[in-house]
């Protein structure tokens, strides 16, 4: 049996009663060193197996070799593990060969979203600015596609040393079809050690240093600041506060 699990944020607090139930069961634990740390203080007594980035078909196979030996494998990525997680590369390397099971987890986007406020209250678009594995003129086709339609846009993986660049390109893209004033939120380290966030506007936050453990938020033309937080408007009509009172 192979547990896909997500662990969320990171913190045991923020991860789902189901994810930790599942671990319970499991007799090895595994997946890249950072997501593998997260669990070490909560399952110390498992064997835990990390390896490094880009090695994780090597893992989905070692999963599988594991599973098919008659032990319990739980395969962890951050946040949900069907969203730019495990998952899917789980299935395809297993083929049916071995029970797998998908346990989701809170992503990035949600995460985010909850510190700033309420921004994804409307229709959103996650896309990561990551090109490892997606030539980035798609990338880039999918951003002016979004954005052209109005989307609230969550963007994962905006910058690293290798790609310094990605993340101004792609506000740059935004610019295109957004105003400058547009809301934007930014969130990094979310639910861990050294945790901060700000709200600006898509302007100025294509200045912003973001890394791969951030998270940018860009508006639609609807999402606004209330009482510091960032709200888009899902249509609903109520009286105003004077109204009320």
């Amino acid at each position: 049996m192979i547990y896909v699990v997500g662990l969320g944020p990171g913190r045991k607090e923020e991860m789902t009663g189901r994810a930790l139930a599942a671990l319970e069961r499991c007799d090895t634990i595994m997946g890249y060193k950072a997501y593998v740390d997260l669990v070490r203080q909560v399952f110390p007594d498992k064997d835990l197996r990390a390896s490094p980035m880009k090695a994780e078909v090597d893992r989905c196979r070692e999963a599988l070799e594991l599973s098919l030996a008659g032990r319990t494998v739980g395969l962890v990525s951050s946040g949900d593990p069907g969203v730019y997680g495990m998952a899917g590369l789980m299935l395809e390397v297993a083929e049916g060969r071995t029970d797998v099971e998908v346990v989701p987890g809170v992503t990035a986007a949600s995460a985010a979203a909850a510190l700033l406020g309420a921004p994804l209250m409307h229709d959103f678009a996650v896309i990561s600015l990551s090109d490892l594995l997606t030539p980035w003129n798609l990338i880039e086709r999918r951003l002016a596609a979004v954005a052209a339609a109005d989307f609230v846009v969550c963007l994962y993986n905006p910058a690293s040393r290798g790609r310094p660049m990605h993340f101004q390109w792609a506000c740059d893209i935004l610019l295109k079809h957004k105003a400058p004033e547009t809301v934007a939120g930014w969130v990094c380290n979310v639910g861990r050690e050294g945790e901060h966030y700000g709200i600006t506007t898509l302007g100025a936050i294509r200045d912003a240093e973001l890394d791969m453990f951030c998270t940018a938020v860009v508006g639609n033309v609807g999402t606004t600041v209330l009482d510091g937080r960032m709200v888009t408007p899902r249509g609903y009509r109520f009286g105003t506060r004077e109204e009320l009172e």
